[in-house]
């Protein structure tokens, strides 16, 4: 596998576009915490399709409109499947603005095109890459338990749903959330796609709840041509020893939500910890900067999940302790914090996973697990 056949110079558009929640630092002037600018949060549509599944997790708003995948409108993957067992759900449901649900994909996990070790359970690792490449993590059980959690994969589906790869193996062990930037293609150059991806099973099942410093996030660089799904050429650990550990109600605790900084430092909401860590030089590091450096902990933090990045390179996390979204600038200062969950018993617990920005970055669009409900902070 050979590097030089993908291009490597970074392009603003292709940033822009596979970023969840990133744009360029155009009109980032005001000066106001991003989310002193929302006040308001409206139910947008039910997550649920035709199969029943539940437990929504993954967000991202789509970028370009090809196949089937519509510009603007936000892709949802589901957890769990219609009986609430976490791990095997199988579907991804696109959502209009307006509340229109459509479900893209119907995975079968008895008909894959490659190996994905244990089955299928879509989790917060989802992207959708140019040409409408989508990809998300599949973290699975056969009964709802951590005892049975196996490795997983990555899924990588065409624009019209149908899946075309796996990748698994390797660094790839329980993917659990993701973000990913890409090149543009140029002359006979392929484009070249870089995802960061946690991993949360690493020692933790054999941990039997117990704490486990096993966590990771790694690289892979996926190279593109044609209508060829995209394939994968290098695969590096840049974060390793994040603790971790199985849960009864969550499945699994780990690191979650990734975002990429403007300098190219990669933020991780270590969520066991209740922190968000950096680690620098994310797009062309060769080793493992371990955890990173703690930019900042507790506060209000409580056990952060889904990530996404400000224009202005704020970094906005969802609690899975409360119903709470806290907006954190680069150096660590928590400048914001609204509740926009407050279903249940603690209030907002276990309810937020995965968020994204709309396409004009004045909204937040999140999943409401509660509900099985997309919402939107606006």
């Amino acid at each position: 596998m050979k590097l030089r056949a993908c291009s490597s110079a970074l392009v603003t558009a292709a940033l822009t576009l596979t970023l969840t929640g990133v744009a360029s630092p155009a009109g980032a002037a005001d000066s106001r915490p991003f989310l002193d600018r929302l006040n308001t949060v409206s139910f947008v549509a039910s997550t649920i399709p035709e199969n029943g599944d539940v437990n929504p997790y993954g967000t991202f708003t789509i970028r370009e409109s090809v196949g089937d995948l519509h510009r603007g409108n936000v892709l949802v993957s589901n957890f769990n499947n219609s009986a609430g067992l976490q791990g095997l759900g199988t579907t991804l449901v696109q959502i209009t603005p307006g509340g229109t649900r459509t479900t893209f994909a119907t995975i079968d996990p008895n008909h894959l095109p490659g190996e994905c070790p244990g089955g299928v359970g879509l989790t917060t690792a989802l992207t959708v890459l140019p040409g409408g490449w989508v990809v998300v993590g599949s973290l699975p059980t056969t009964d709802g338990m951590s005892g049975t959690a196996k490795a997983g994969c990555l899924l990588v589906l065409d624009k019209h749903g149908t899946v075309r790869e796996t990748i698994s193996g390797g660094d790839i062990n329980g993917p659990w959330d993701m973000t990913a930037v890409s090149t543009e293609k140029r002359g006979g150059e392929r484009g070249r796609t870089e995802l960061f991806v946690t991993n949360v099973l690493n020692g933790t099942v054999a941990g039997g709840g117990a704490e486990v410093d096993g966590g990771t996030v790694v690289r892979i660089t996926l190279c593109a041509d044609g209508d060829e799904p995209p394939q994968p050429v290098a695969s590096t650990v840049i974060g390793s020893d994040f603790p971790e550990r199985t849960d009864q109600a969550a499945l699994v605790v780990g690191p979650t939500g990734v975002g990429l900084g403007h300098d190219g430092t990669l933020f991780v909401a270590d969520t066991v910890r209740s922190r968000i860590t950096a680690i620098p030089n994310a797009l062309t590091r060769n080793d493992s900067a371990g955890i990173g450096r703690v930019i900042t902990s507790g506060g209000s933090l409580n056990g952060p999940l889904g990530m996404a990045i400000t224009p202005k390179g704020d970094i906005l996390t969802v609690n899975g302790g409360d119903g709470n979204i806290v907006e954190t600038t680069e150096r660590g200062r928590q400048v914001a914090t609204k509740q926009i969950n407050n279903e249940g018993n603690p209030p907002g617990a276990g309810n937020l996973f995965g968020l994204a920005l709309d396409l004009d970055h004045d909204a937040v669009y999140f999943v409401n697990n509660f509900d099985n409900a997309l919402d939107v902070l606006h």
